[in-house]
């Protein structure tokens, strides 16, 4: 009977294409993303295909494509980061107050950006990795000191009107042939924002970062079992710290990438990101459990959010409680997935320690 089970195993791997638990769930999340688009394309009108309406969901949501990066990052360890959203607000609030108050530089708004989120993840890391204590704790004080210290900073919204931050906020980068003519007969540029090629190369750095690097393959072997990771030899501790750091940063650059699109200080910004960034990152294909994760399904997790969103209000249901019953089915079908997926790696793992233990015994 092993056996058999062995066999049947080897089978669906085969039949997969030897697809990793990592791999299969990206490759779900980019199939779902294209049926979707499609769906979009062919039921809601020809304005899905403009180039500048899939540029449009990346400018709008390039700083959470960098936050779920950051959240992934801590996933994959077995861990959580709930302060990202109160740190992107801390930044925005921060860099306007430094811009218009204080004429600040654009550079000097970047090196405070970088050094919030910096000693966000140095703190943070630190409690979690050597303190031991619940990442969901240390990142829920987390989160509400940062919302606190954002009404401190300034309690009042206001328009940055700094004009150098200015300048940067309104540059576009034209795509060449990827325009389109509008209603009075007029070629409109297609473009992006700076922000989205700063999200874009941190999303091919950390995914050849976790693919190819020690370390990356270490946040894996923590995530998936950490007294394995103990017992190859991987330091637990200072790899946990790590994944905490590198999302501080990410934080802190996500958050000046929200306030150049935003151009402006407000206590409420980012309310909700951090619950954005992880949804994007479990129906991107990154596990709960922790050891599962890749930054390309996050990012097509997070297009996969805006895609939802552009679909229902397309359809005319511009209430905002559309938007969250369809983000809450989707993400409970990636979750059923999951569980799908744990139960056979569990049954798969079972059937090979059967027969070592029959032999054991044999012998």
């Amino acid at each position: 009977m092993p056996q058999t089970d062995m066999k049947n195993g080897a089978k669906r791997r085969r039949l997969l294409g030897g697809l990793s638990d990592t791999n299969l769930l990206m490759s779900i999340t980019i199939i779902v993303f294209i049926l979707m688009y499609a769906f979009a394309i062919f039921g809601l009108g020809a304005g899905f295909l403009k180039a500048q309406t899939f540029f449009n969901m990346l400018n709008a949501n390039a700083a959470l494509i960098i936050l779920a990066c950051g959240m992934t990052l801590v996933m994959i360890t077995g861990g959580i980061d709930i302060s990202l959203g109160g740190m992107a607000a801390l930044v925005s609030m921060c860099s306007a107050v430094y811009l218009d108050m204080h004429s600040g530089s654009v550079i000097g708004a970047v090196m405070i950006s970088l050094g919030i989120g910096l000693a966000f993840g140095i703190i943070q890391g630190f409690l979690v990795a050597y303190l031991d204590i619940q990442p969901f704790i240390v990142t829920l004080a987390g989160m509400f000191f940062a919302r606190g210290m954002t009404t401190i900073v300034n309690t009042n919204p206001f328009n940055v009107q700094n004009e150098a931050f200015v300048k940067l906020k309104e540059t576009r980068i034209i795509i060449p042939g990827m325009g389109s003519v509008n209603k009075r007969g007029d070629y409109i540029d297609a473009y992006i924002e700076i922000g989205v090629v700063i999200a874009l190369l941190i999303v091919a750095a950390l995914f050849l970062f976790l693919k190819w690097t020690k370390t990356g393959r270490s946040f894996y072997a923590v995530g998936g079992n950490r007294q394995s990771a103990l017992m190859l030899g991987i330091n637990v501790k200072r790899t946990t710290f790590l994944a905490y750091l590198m999302c501080g940063i990410l934080g802190g650059i996500g958050g000046f990438v929200y306030f150049m699109h935003v151009g402006s200080g407000s206590a409420s910004h980012a309310t909700g990101a951090e619950m954005n960034a992880i949804a994007s990152s479990i129906i991107g294909g990154t596990m709960l459990t922790g050891g599962v994760g890749n930054i390309i399904g996050t990012f097509f997790g997070v297009l996969s959010l805006a895609l939802i969103q552009n679909i229902v209000s397309s359809a005319g249901l511009d209430q905002a409680w559309w938007t969250g019953i369809t983000n809450a089915s989707m993400l409970c079908i990636f979750l059923v997935i999951q569980s799908i997926i744990i139960a056979r790696r569990k049954k798969e793992n079972l059937s090979a320690e059967k027969p070592a233990e029959a032999k054991g015994v044999k012998t």
